[in-house]
């Protein structure tokens, strides 16, 4: 994939392919293994992933992960609520986690340097299920690919099945909120979700181009 002006920051071998950051017009991009993955030009359905969430849970200083630290937004908009209190943040490419060092830092507000921050560098799913058996989490934000219908990873798409369902809701404390982040609307997904979770919520935000993106609220019991 190119495009007229593009300027290439770094291309790397990454764990899931090639990964390229290069900059379009003043904005940011990600580029896996030749397909368009994400970019820095509106991050509001990212953020709204985040804002979503918190509004559903009842903890307080709720505990908190991010799965996808992506160009940051979510992170971001997590670090600036005060309803957050500490959050781990899982990313499976150590390249992206890097360029929050520099090309990236603006966008995730510095917070991947932050006293209540942790970032990990692994697989979601790997690390969910060897994390400590008494770790839980109020919210889960997950936003690692495009969604449950084409995700540009096939391995990515584990976590929208009935076994990454379950293992989401294994690390939720009582009442915890998971929220999914998706660039089309998926109506399996959707009922997919109302069999594992008590109550689910559809939140749809508008792009310039293209279908709108959606957050899905998880609820559990």
């Amino acid at each position: 994939m190119s495009r007229s002006g593009a300027v290439v920051l770094s291309r790397v071998h990454g764990r899931q392919g090639e990964l390229v950051l290069r900059r379009v017009d003043g904005h940011f991009e990600i580029i896996s293994n030749g397909v368009f993955l994400m970019d820095t030009r509106n991050g509001e359905s990212e953020r709204v992933l985040i804002r979503a969430a918190v509004d559903a849970v009842k903890a307080a200083s709720a505990r908190m992960l991010i799965g996808g630290l992506g160009v940051g937004f979510s992170l971001a908009e997590a670090v600036a609520d005060p309803r957050v209190g500490e959050v781990t943040v899982i990313e499976c490419e150590p390249s992206v986690i890097a360029w929050h060092g520099t090309h990236l830092s603006d966008f995730s507000a510095g917070a991947v340097g932050d006293a209540d921050v942790t970032v990990v560098c692994a697989d979601l799913l790997a690390w969910l299920r060897q994390a400590p058996d008494e770790l839980f989490f109020d919210v889960m934000c997950l936003d690692i690919d495009n969604g449950p219908d084409w995700t540009v990873t096939p391995a990515n798409a584990r976590l929208y099945d009935q076994a990454g369902l379950e293992l989401v809701i294994s690390r939720l404390s009582p009442g915890g909120v998971a929220a999914f982040w998706s660039a089309a609307a998926s109506v399996e997904f959707e009922r997919r979700l109302g069999e594992h979770f008590a109550d689910v919520r559809v939140v749809e935000v508008a792009v310039p181009r293209g279908p709108a993106d959606v957050v899905y609220v998880a609820c559990a019991s």
